[in-house]
């Protein structure tokens, strides 16, 4: 079944779920009315739907390869990057100064999911170019910034981002990469980092390289990191790429999937460097990188669930098997289970990745310390959640298929393959989590506290109308409360940390209950209402048994030695 995008469900969404309407009534996203996004999401679609969609197999039979030190791409990527390029699509939110659409990033993440149901290891590539753009904006020289933005935004350069070394994964601060001062404002970069996506292509006229790394005087940890731009062409005098930087591809990594995106060992020898942001505020300067990709990960997990779905739901209806009313197994009840849960917790990730987009949106225009904390709390949750939605959606879509689902013509096991890394890149499910019952917790859990009234008060609000409905969310918001009271009671942070990932489920399966419940009140007699109320009664109790284990604290998880592990 070809791709087609939900367009219908970005713009219910965007309505009558996450206020998106009270972005586009702010001055800085006065352009954004409804009429202006209809037409953005439309002509995204067309082309996720027309170019990047066929690219999608070709990237995963003939993955990206390095050539005599030339990194080739899968066939038709050039057409797909330029197709992409062309339409505006990597500048969306980007400033208008330097070429962007400045539009909100609610806009730019249900096209970025479009872009990743159609061919992730492509859309990878812009994903990248939009979190660098972002860091320059916030972070570089005037002189940088108009130098280099114009050319990412155009799609004439495209973009990386370089943290990770073989003894520095999530503990970036242990990394060993250096820069030296030139005396002239530059600095020489010298270090090797692994797993940078897209750390080369042929497409591009030039690649840019963010690279942490660490001054002679930097302290050791991450207090000692700065942040710099290092081009794989150093710019001449008219801004052109000129000579060839002192950086190369070493190799590029063979995966379980994702083929046609080159994950590339980069080796950096006295390259040429520019800082970006001030000494030794590497990390804050990435961080904006690295949140703006933690929710575009989250959609990229929402976009494959998004074509896993359409995949398996296209097999379901036409595969014959067994005695049902219509012959074909879509009438079977376990395979009806499946696709549901598919359809429902699609719709709870999506409504909770646009909400945080919104979020976002709203701290950005307003300059609102409670929006900005609202957003901070959604986007650990909203990666995490979209990633985990994408691979269980994409591993229930192979058993849809049954053994065909097992068989590599099908299709169905690439999408299972590709998703597996969004739990894994730009933070993993773990660092998340812990990141949302600590950092995000510092606040003493007012953050948390606000959301959940905001989700009681709606729940009350319509018990008048859906109280089958409005109770349940009710009383698990309340739960959900009460362990976020427990959690943030804890002083050893230990006892967080080892409820961290089923405090983070819990509170993506409470939110989904919450946006579906927005959709049935906003659709009462249609498809929405029944979708909600399978999510409410099937799905949202799992909440009841994950913050159980919230509140059971570490003794039991440490209770057996490393050699009782191992005996």
């Amino acid at each position: 079944m070809p791709y087609r995008a939900p367009i219908s469900d970005y713009q219910f969404l965007l309505h009558h779920v996450v206020g998106f309407d009270q972005v586009a009534a702010t001055e800085t996203f006065a352009d954004a009315s409804a009429d202006v996004v209809t037409a953005i999401l439309t002509e995204a679609a067309k082309m996720s739907e027309e170019v990047l969609a066929p690219l999608q197999r070709a990237g995963d039979l003939e993955p990206a390869r390095l050539e005599n030190g030339v990194l080739r791409s899968s066939p038709g990527y050039a057409d797909g990057w330029k197709a992409i390029a062309e339409g505006g699509w990597i500048g969306i939110s980007a400033d208008p100064q330097f070429g962007g659409m400045g539009l909100p990033m609610a806009v730019t993440t249900a096209v970025n999911e479009m872009m990743s149901a159609a061919c992730l290891s492509l859309q990878l590539a812009p994903l990248m170019a939009q979190g660098q753009i972002e860091a320059l904006e916030h972070h570089a020289s005037d002189e940088l910034k108009s130098l280099y933005l114009p050319k990412m935004i155009s799609g004439e350069w495209s973009a990386t981002m370089n943290l990770t070394e073989a003894q520095a994964g999530s503990d970036v601060g242990a990394l060993t990469s250096k820069a030296e001062p030139n005396g002239d404002g530059t600095y020489s970069v010298t270090g090797q980092k692994i797993f940078i996506s897209w750390g080369d292509n042929d497409f591009a006229e030039n690649v840019c390289h963010l690279v942490l790394a660490r001054l002679p005087d930097g302290v050791p940890g991450t207090k000692g990191i700065s942040l710099f731009l290092v081009p794989k062409y150093i710019p001449d005098a008219d801004g052109n790429p000129g000579v060839a930087n002192d950086l190369k591809v070493v190799s590029v990594e063979h995966k379980m999937g994702l083929h046609g995106s080159p994950t590339c060992v980069m080796q950096y020898d006295g390259a040429k460097g520019w800082l970006v942001g001030k000494e030794h505020g590497g990390m804050a300067a990435m961080f904006t990188m690295m949140n703006n990709a933690r929710l575009g990960v989250g959609g990229q997990g929402v976009g494959v669930a998004e074509g896993a779905y359409q995949h398996a739901l296209a097999y379901a209806l036409e595969r014959k098997q067994g005695r049902t009313p219509s012959g074909k197994i879509i009438d079977h009840a376990d395979v009806r289970r499946m696709i549901m849960d598919m359809r429902a917790d699609i719709f709870a990730a999506r409504a909770i990745l646009l909400a945080n987009a919104t979020a976002i949106d709203m701290a950005k225009a307003t300059g609102d310390a409670d929006w900005a904390a609202r957003a901070a709390l959604l986007t650990p949750i909203g990666k995490n959640f979209g990633a985990r939605t994408g691979i269980r959606v994409a591993e229930t879509g192979v058993q849809v298929h049954g053994g065909m689902g097992f068989v590599e013509e099908t299709g169905a096991a690439q999408y299972s393959r590709d998703v597996r890394v969004t739990a894994i890149y730009e933070g993993t499910d773990g660092i998340q989590a812990m990141d949302l019952v600590a950092r995000k917790m510092m606040d003493g859990g007012e953050a948390a506290s606000n959301l959940l009234d905001e989700i009681e008060e709606q729940a009350e609000h319509a018990r008048t109308t859906m109280p089958d409905l409005a109770g349940p969310v009710w009383e698990a918001t309340e739960t959900l409360r009460e362990a976020t009271e427990w959690l943030v009671a804890q002083d050893d942070m230990n006892d967080r940390f080892a409820g961290a990932t089923a405090y983070l489920q819990a509170f993506a399966r409470v939110l989904g209950g919450h946006y579906h419940l927005s959709a049935a009140l906003a659709d009462p007699e249609g498809p929405r209402a029944k979708l909600a109320r399978y999510y409410i009664n099937a799905l949202l109790p799992e909440h009841s048994g994950l913050l159980a284990r919230v509140q059971s604290g570490a003794d039991d998880l440490f209770s057996l030695s490393p050699d009782e592990l191992a005996a």
